[in-house]
């Protein structure tokens, strides 16, 4: 496998990576929703808060992991938020998408990142390292329909300690469908 940086002129095809996924395993609504939050963080984040990682295998792009910045008013430490996440569905339940997101991790631990956050299934992402917070402790920047998925880890030899909000995330998250 092979893993790549370059996302800007492969927006299309990283958003058609996004919409093919969600709209197996979710529905056509979420995979065109997903896929629009995909072009847009691409083309419209600023560079700086912004990392994608994409994996491909024989030339075929078949997985796909935007990491955006979390600020937090109170505190000066350096937080990413990792969402979305896509692999194509052929090539789920395969480790596949452990393999960018460790890649990703060490990228960012590589740059001085000292938090990663995400939004999804501990069981899933505890295996690449990330364990259940409380908001009260990592305050999340849009409200939770499923708080026991606000997970995060230290990117650090720091232990994750609580972080002085309130969170703002990127433009893109800030729209209502998403909710």
């Amino acid at each position: 496998m092979d893993f790549s940086t370059e996302y800007e002129t492969r927006a299309d095809a990283i958003a058609e990576l996004f919409r093919a996924t969600f709209t197996a395993s979710e529905s056509a609504e979420e995979g065109a929703l997903i896929s629009d939050l995909a072009r847009r963080l691409a083309v419209e984040t600023p560079a700086e808060d912004l990392r994608v990682f994409t994996a491909w295998e024989d030339g075929a792009l078949v997985g796909g992991i935007f990491f955006t910045r979390l600020t937090y008013a109170g505190d000066p430490r350096t937080v990413f938020m990792m969402a979305p996440v896509a692999v194509t569905a052929d090539r789920q339940g395969k480790g596949i998408g452990q393999q960018p997101i460790a890649h990703g991790l060490a990228a960012l631990r590589q740059e001085g990142v000292d938090i990663a956050v995400t939004y999804g299934d501990p069981a899933f992402y505890g295996r690449v390292g990330f364990n259940p917070v409380f908001e009260a402790d990592l305050p999340a920047p849009q409200p939770l329909q499923q708080p026991q998925g606000w997970i995060a880890q230290s990117l650090t030899k720091v232990p994750l300690t609580p972080l002085r909000g309130p969170a703002r995330c990127i433009a893109a998250f800030d729209d209502p469908a998403l909710s």
